[in-house]
């Protein structure tokens, strides 16, 4: 129907039977499992934000500022991930307006957080290869104007389109709806614009990623005196390579889900199952590892999160050393 008419039906359609699919399997195991996973790591993720709270330094640096709404962010998006899940599997129709505000925090939270690492990963190139201007080029106000330009970025692809929809049906909101983001959208050409807009930005995202860690990691060889510091900070670039590798993975879900569906379409029971820990592994893992594999590497922070998180039984509170 897509092609004859350019309309986003049959998409709709493909994925209510996905999810009707899911009903009849009996997810309840699965369902307990990403809602327990979710909600545990936003507690975490809480944790660590409140560690970052307590000291004013941290609420001061901009490394830190861009830390703090990362956790904040995939806390948010994990929320809203996993009451989107388990409302797709119980097949639970909902006002679209509602669907439109969950499909929007959703949206913006996806790709708010590649670009916060990628603005991370921008202010760590600053410190480390013009560390005698860092201070006048990142400070708090300015990483303020950026988180802003961050969620303007992410959020304009998907307010065009609202704006759009109700231009040409003004009575868009008013329908109860299978909460999709194909349902809401007119017409087909919009769903590959929404797609040709994350293939540029997981393009440019990379590029600015791969360009900031190489100049990072030949500035911390060519400076470095010590031996043993220059090691340490190139396992520290690893990691966090590896956790924006991470977060840029969950752009692949919608391509490997429609592919799995694609390779079994006559084996409903392994598209489930498939489709179940597509949506673990590659959309919500990367969002629970991602700020705790930052908060483990950073010497000020992990302390006092182990404190807080132990519900302040140590005997002597944690220090804060910032560098």
């Amino acid at each position: 129907m897509a092609g004859s008419n350019g309309t986003t039906e049959d998409v709709s359609f493909t994925y209510q039977q996905i999810f009707k699919l899911d009903i009849d399997a009996g997810p309840s195991t699965k369902t307990a499992v990403a809602v327990l996973t979710s909600l545990f790591f936003c507690f975490v993720n809480c944790v660590m934000l409140f560690a970052l709270k307590s000291k004013r330094i941290f609420q001061e640096t901009p490394r830190y500022i861009l830390f703090g709404h990362m956790l904040m962010n995939d806390s948010v998006l994990l929320l809203v991930t996993t009451v989107m899940y388990t409302v797709a599997l119980c097949f639970l129709p909902i006002p679209k307006s509602i669907c439109t505000l969950l499909v929007f925090i959703s949206h913006c939270t996806f790709r708010n957080a590649p670009l916060t690492l990628a603005l991370m990963s921008l202010e760590r190139y600053v410190a480390i290869c013009f560390p005698l201007r860092h201070c006048n080029i990142a400070t708090p106000k300015r990483t303020g104007i950026a988180i802003g330009i961050i969620w303007f970025l992410s959020s304009i692809n998907f307010v065009t389109d609202i704006i759009f929809v109700l231009v040409v049906d003004p009575s868009y909101l008013a329908s109860i709806i299978f909460c999709t983001l194909e349902k809401l959208f007119l017409f087909k050409w919009q769903l590959d614009k929404y797609q040709a807009f994350d293939v540029l930005y997981f393009v440019s995202v990379a590029v600015i990623i791969i360009f900031t860690y190489i100049s990072i990691m030949i500035t911390a060889r060519s400076v470095s005196s010590d031996k043993d510091s220059a090691k340490k900070a190139l396992k520290t670039v690893l990691l966090h390579l590896i956790q924006l590798g991470l977060c840029l993975t969950s752009f692949l879900y919608t391509i490997i889900e429609r592919t799995l569906y694609m390779m079994t379409v006559n084996n409903s029971s392994l598209f489930i199952n498939l489709r179940y820990l597509n949506y673990l592994i590659v959309l919500i893992l990367p969002r629970c590892l991602s700020p705790l594999i930052y908060g483990m590497r950073d010497e000020a922070v992990w302390p006092l999160f182990k404190y807080f998180f132990c519900y302040r039984s140590g005997k002597v509170r944690p220090t804060v050393n910032v560098h």
